[in-house]
């Protein structure tokens, strides 16, 4: 055996999230809307990293996340990875991406924003800037910072 142990065991079938920002793991479960389903979750914090320096890793037993649920995550943790394992092997491996758009995913900020009036209008934000994670209000052109929509996501 090597001078590294593992830390958390393997599993059979799911899906894990890994390269999390450190600290960032609870989050990331919110904004998938990962609750109590009766299945193993297993949450390494602040592990260390050569990429990141610490990191914190999700694996989520017999649940397999689709490429839709994990829009989010790169707002969240843009590093992170999915690793989608069946039988104890990776099937799948795929890095997150920003979409251009978030539909109904994220309100604006702004109150006095048609989307959050009494009609029924869907939010839709657009991402102006990929690599500083800016995104904007498709109605009210608000540019938003994501520091300022983590409460909601």
């Amino acid at each position: 055996m090597s001078s590294e142990q593992l830390l958390v065991r393997r599993i059979k079938d799911g899906t894990v999230i890994d390269h999390i920002d450190a600290g960032k793991a609870l989050i990331v479960l919110r904004a998938l809307g990962i609750k109590d389903e009766g299945n193993v979750i297993t949450i390494a914090m602040n592990v260390p990293s050569d990429k990141l320096g610490k990191k914190d890793i999700i694996k989520i037993e017999n649940r397999f996340l689709l490429a839709e649920e994990t829009n989010k995550l790169a707002l969240l943790a843009p590093h992170a990875t999915i690793n989608i394992v069946e039988n104890y092997n990776v099937r799948e491996k795929r890095n997150v991406e920003l979409p251009d758009r978030f539909i109904d995913m994220i309100r604006c900020i702004n109150p006095n924003c048609i989307t959050n009036s009494s009609e029924n209008i869907s939010s839709i934000i657009d991402v102006v800037d990929k690599s500083n994670r800016r995104l904007r209000c498709r109605y009210c052109r608000r540019i938003i910072d994501i520091s300022e929509i983590l409460y909601q996501i």
